[in-house]
């Protein structure tokens, strides 16, 4: 092996880890005959620099609270995460690697949030790490102000990113780092690699800026090394600069050579998603001096190298268990709450002893209901942050106490995200991370559009975001078809492990926000603008119940029809259900919040629910019918819209559509 430094500022030691690093990158993706070497062999100097004599980290502990943390916003280029992971004693074995792409291993094609692993965040669609390591950034600054008290920084952790030049065109990015500069996040430190080089070739096809000044106007610190990626002292001093720049979150533009080493293809557009090949990988170990025959090779010089460092993270932490302990000592009450906070079979509050009870009086928008739980619950939830794109008033996500999250005001419990709903879902993404804090965040419920991505990452990861949607349906009235949700019910449910609620009345969205707040998932919930009655719980089951997903409203024996509809329809239904009885039809309603949790109940519970006998069934949604075959069957029927909606006043548009007690009453008769 050729142990003759290349890497301008490293040694000649350092020099044969960096060649490790790619070898291993390139020989992964050989393997799987598939993958994106190239970014790993620009960026392979970098990360050993940065993972060595910058990042804190302890593998011995992947989940220690104070950890720096790093995300590969550029995704495809995975093999470079886990040949880092494994050569730094993180649980990926050499085997692992071996087995890159393939079917059941811990190296996937792009990086599956996995912390006891080491993999911070899921990556792969651009521009959603670079966003999760801003929300990164921002629970950082808040955990600090809470918990850190003079003589114990407890969290003082940085965010390492390195994107590409595809997460510097997607739009995600450009919202969060607009927030970033904003919010004076110093502590987030993104390293652009500036490759210059996409799928379809030159970044010159369709990209022609300036990416610094950009970034410059956004409020970042931004500095910029030329070359070919190889020069590490530089890199190195930008490094130091931007840890200690204040007030500002740092931009490193490094100039890197995609396929640095190949002797054909360096510089080329072959190397971003396709193997190098047999023959190429040969000349390119030739080259450096390696084994041509031999794949997977780890020089033991390099792995001692590498271990060195990694002692250094154990050593660090080991200084951080001693001065929690003594933290322990001074602030007892913290320490509880943060080990409470930290645990996640802790039930830290008893969320129902603050839960606000709804009485029968007059309608109310389940939106304002929200609100009035999130007054009783969050003054006791001091590890739970708020916020909304812009629609505070009209989602009633800020609660009375809330203060504003600023670069003046880093206790501030509420977000002001702007106008940038797919950077709100990302930002939110990153705080989940930290499995401390735990977000909500508000929009209209047709803008889920813009931050489905962001919403499908959440429920792949099983991010504890919780995505608050208002103005759910046609109930909206006059702003019309551009902002009545129709499909967005169906499409969110479509997404497996994410947890849609609907609730009827504002009972159930206390209810909701209980169930959602004491278990540890992603959840969707969806609120309306106008007023729904509160269903009266003296005359009717309980809205506890909500937390079983599905329960019976109005309840007949041996039923001859039933009546589904979830939300604002709930009302209508359970009015047509009543009349059907009345005329001496047995009718049972039945309020359907959340169909991901009834599923999750017995078979026992649910046939009590939905008895198979009754194939007389009425699903009722201001929405469209997609996904309520699986309760309807081929012999039911849906009440709801097979359009878009209409601009109007909201009862109207509901006569409009059919969703009156009359229709229903009437579409139950022709069904028995």
């Amino acid at each position: 092996m050729n142990m003759t430094a290349a890497t301008p500022g490293l040694s000649q030691i350092d020099d044969l880890c960096i060649q490790t690093i790619r070898f291993l990158s390139v020989d992964g993706v050989q393997a799987a005959n598939s993958g994106h070497p190239g970014m790993c062999m620009g960026m392979a100097a970098a990360a050993h620099v940065l993972w060595t004599r910058h990042l804190r980290h302890n593998p011995d502990n992947p989940l220690w609270h104070n950890r720096d943390r790093f995300v590969l916003s550029a995704g495809h280029g995975s093999m470079l995460l886990y040949s880092l992971l494994h050569l730094h004693g993180y649980p990926i074995e050499l085997e692992e690697l071996k087995k890159f792409r393939q079917l059941g291993s811990k190296t996937p094609g792009h990086p599956e949030y996995k912390p006891e692993w080491g993999v911070e965040a899921t990556t792969g669609p651009l521009g959603q790490g670079f966003t999760n390591a801003v929300g990164m950034a921002v629970a950082q600054k808040y955990l600090a102000a809470y918990y850190n008290k003079p003589g114990f920084e407890l969290f003082d952790y940085n965010v390492y990113v390195i994107a590409g030049d595809g997460c510097m065109q997607e739009g995600i990015t450009n919202e969060a780092a607009s927030f970033a500069g904003h919010n004076a996040l110093d502590n987030l430190v993104i390293i652009y690699d500036d490759n210059s080089i996409t799928i379809d070739g030159s970044t010159e096809l369709s990209m022609t800026e300036d990416v610094g000044k950009r970034f410059e106007a956004l409020g970042w610190y931004v500095q910029e090394v030329s070359g070919d990626g190889t020069d590490m002292a530089s890199f190195e001093a930008a490094l130091n600069n931007a840890k200690n720049q204040k007030e500002k979150p740092s931009l490193i533009k490094l100039q890197t050579q995609i396929g640095y080493g190949s002797p054909n293809k360096q510089g080329k557009a072959s190397t971003h998603g396709s193997p190098l090949g047999e023959d190429e990988i040969r000349l390119m170990k030739e080259k450096f001096g390696w084994d041509p025959d031999k794949s997977f090779v780890v020089p033991e010089e390099a792995r001692e190298h590498i271990d060195n460092f990694t002692k250094q993270g154990k050593e660090q932490e080991n200084k951080w268990n001693k001065m929690l302990a003594d933290y322990q000592k001074q602030y007892p009450d913290l320490a509880e709450k943060l080990k409470c906070a930290s645990d996640p079979d802790c039930k830290c509050v008893d969320i129902e002893k603050h839960l606000p009870k709804f009485d029968p009086d007059k309608p109310m928008a389940t939106r304002k209901a929200s609100g009035t739980v999130l007054d009783a619950l969050m003054p006791h939830l001091p590890m739970v942050m708020g916020g909304s794109a812009d629609l505070t008033p009209s989602n009633n996500t800020m609660f009375k106490t809330a203060e504003d999250f600023t670069k003046t005001n880093r206790l501030g419990r509420y977000i002001r995200y702007g106008i940038r709903e797919h950077a709100m879902g990302g930002i939110m993404n990153g705080i989940s991370t930290t499995n401390i804090v735990r977000p909500y965040g508000g929009t209209f419920l047709v803008f889920s559009d813009y931050m489905r991505a962001s919403v499908r990452v959440a429920a792949m990861s099983n991010y504890r975001s919780i995505f608050v949607y208002t103005h759910d349906s046609i109930g909206l009235g006059e702003d019309g078809p551009t902002h009545q949700p129709v499909e967005h019910l169906a499409s969110l449910r479509a997404m497996p492990n994410l947890m849609v609620w609907r609730p009827a009345d504002a009972n159930e969205t206390a209810y909701a926000w209980k169930y959602i707040l004491e278990n540890r998932r992603p959840a969707a919930i969806t609120l309306s603008r106008q007023g729904i009655p509160i269903i009266n719980q003296d005359k009717y089951p309980s809205a506890s119940n909500a937390e079983k997903g599905a329960y019976v409203l109005l309840k007949a024996d041996n039923p001859q029809v039933l009546l589904l509809a979830t939300g604002s329809e709930v009302e209508v239904a359970l009015a047509a259900g009543e009349q059907l009885q009345d005329e001496g039809v047995a009718a049972q309603v039945v309020s359907m919040p959340c169909w991901e949790l009834f599923e999750m109940q017995s078979q026992e519970y649910k046939d009590s629910v939905l008895p198979n006998k009754c194939s007389a069934r009425v699903g009722i949604e201001a929405a469209v019918s997609l996904g309520w075959d699986k309760y309807l069957g081929c012999t039911g029927k849906f009440i709801g819209l097979s359009t878009f909606g209409e601009s109007g006043p909201y009862k109207e548009c509901f006569v409009k559509f059919g969703i009156t007690a009359d229709n229903i009453v009437a579409t139950a008769k022709e069904l028995i």
